[in-house]
């Protein structure tokens, strides 16, 4: 037996090493058609929920480093989020799914080495998708080059604009 824990801690550890965020879930009460919906929602953002025993967990966080308050949560029937890159996909996905079933519960998680509560979990959900967030970066990063250019063009168009205007009083 002692093995096999070995085995599952080392796996956790994977999981949390390899991951930038994790999260916490309860999720008592939900099917196993909805565990399993909620697993496909979460594979398509790169992301993946597993079932561990709480005391699993909290010796995997320890080795891996993770913030001593996230064994406050680790209580009831919990569920680890981990992730490949995107911690607002994978918030989202959580948070839409809860909204539309009522469960998983969202205990808290840890993003980048810093404890989360479930509002910090909340806040990420509402963030606009990375896709967003670039296109306005780019957006901004544009703004003053296209000023730029319209001011230096400014000059010729305003010349052509008086030539035009002449050519036409003069025909």
């Amino acid at each position: 037996m002692k093995a096999e824990k070995t085995l599952l801690i080392e796996d956790l550890l994977r999981r949390v090493n390899g991951s930038p965020f994790l999260f916490v879930a309860d999720y008592t009460g939900l099917t196993v058609d909805k565990f399993a919906e909620l697993r496909k929602r979460l594979r398509a953002c790169d992301a993946e929920i597993h079932v561990f025993k709480n005391n699993l967990v909290k010796k995997a966080a320890e080795r891996a480093g993770l913030p001593e308050g996230l064994g406050d949560v680790l209580v009831g029937q919990t569920a680890v989020v981990t992730g490949a890159q995107d911690v607002c996909a994978a918030a989202k996905v959580m948070k839409n799914f809860t909204d539309e079933f009522k469960k998983p519960e969202i205990k808290g998680g840890v993003l980048d080495g810093a404890l989360l509560n479930p509002a910090g979990i909340q806040a990420l959900a509402d963030l606009p998708s990375r896709e967003v967030l670039l296109a306005t970066l780019l957006g901004v990063l544009q703004a003053p080059a296209s000023k730029l250019v319209r001011t230096l063009n400014e000059p010729a168009a305003s010349l052509a604009r008086l030539l035009q205007a002449k050519a036409e009083k003069g025909a």
